[in-house]
């Protein structure tokens, strides 16, 4: 019986032109004028400039926006505004978002979903092209970072998924609810692998963005397990349950904790 648990999940959908088919709801492509000053004393002068920032408004009202990396895709943290502030502050840039960043966000999504299917179909070669096309125009980018990392598990190169592993443990993004099932993949994929080590490092990692969640409790617990760090292993079981305390796979795993402490 396969006891790991992994939520179900939904891919980001792509980020579309400023529309007016969205009503109010804000999102797209936005500038800020952006001044520094060179020089001191009489010497002093202002150069002038624009910071361009992808927006969108979230559920409560805010609005969510981060910057364009260097081959104009939306990348790297996220900052939260109040709706006024970022009234007061940007404006729309439809023009430049449709000449030269749409383009390259359907470029980037093309090249994931690509490599996302090649994996699915067990051509990890293809994928692994794919992918890593994908991190050569936004190397944070979650979904291509999970893919390529879950593709050389898959082909046995724990050395270079280990790679990617520091890389996703950088990320805040990467354990956010949208990548759930992605990351939860990932680090039974870890598990199975034999790199007890880092799953355990992995799950630690996720449950410092969201500790009450009994699945990340459970899979952790299993990583302890293969382990053999029993103790541990019991008090993420502990923890799972006092959330979820129906979660059936828990209950398995705690009961034969206690047959094995009762032996001992």
């Amino acid at each position: 019986m396969n006891l790991d648990m992994q939520p179900g999940g939904s891919a980001p959908t792509e980020p579309l032109p400023n529309d007016e088919n969205q009503g109010s709801r804000i999102k797209g492509l936005f500038s800020r004028q952006a001044q520094e000053k060179v020089g001191t004393g009489t010497t002093t002068r202002v150069n002038k400039g624009k910071t361009y920032l992808f927006a969108q408004e979230r559920g409560d009202g805010r609005v969510e926006i981060q910057p364009l990396n260097d081959n104009n895709v939306p990348a790297g943290p996220k900052t939260v505004l109040s709706k006024d502030q970022f009234l007061e502050e940007f404006r729309p840039e439809p023009e430049y978002y449709l000449l030269e960043v749409f383009p390259r966000i359907q470029e980037l999504e093309k090249r994931i979903e690509k490599g996302e299917e090649q994996r699915r179909k067990g051509a990890y070669y293809s994928a692994e092209f794919e992918f890593n096309g994908a991190l050569e125009v936004d190397v944070e980018n979650v979904r291509a970072n999970f893919g390529l990392g879950l593709t050389y598990l898959s082909k046995g190169q724990t050395d270079k998924a280990d790679d990617i592993l520091g890389r996703l443990v950088r990320l805040d993004a990467a354990f956010a609810a949208e990548h759930k099932h992605l990351f939860n993949e990932f680090g039974i994929s870890l598990r199975k692998s034999g790199l007890h080590d880092q799953a355990v490092q992995y799950y630690s990692r996720a449950m410092e963005m969201a500790d009450h969640d009994e699945n990340l409790h459970y899979n952790l617990a299993r990583a302890l397990y293969a382990k053999g760090d029993l103790a541990g292993c019991a008090e993420h079981l502990n923890a799972a349950l006092e959330i979820n305390p129906k979660m059936s796979e828990a209950k398995k795993l705690r009961n034969h904790l206690d047959k094995l402490t009762a032996q001992a």
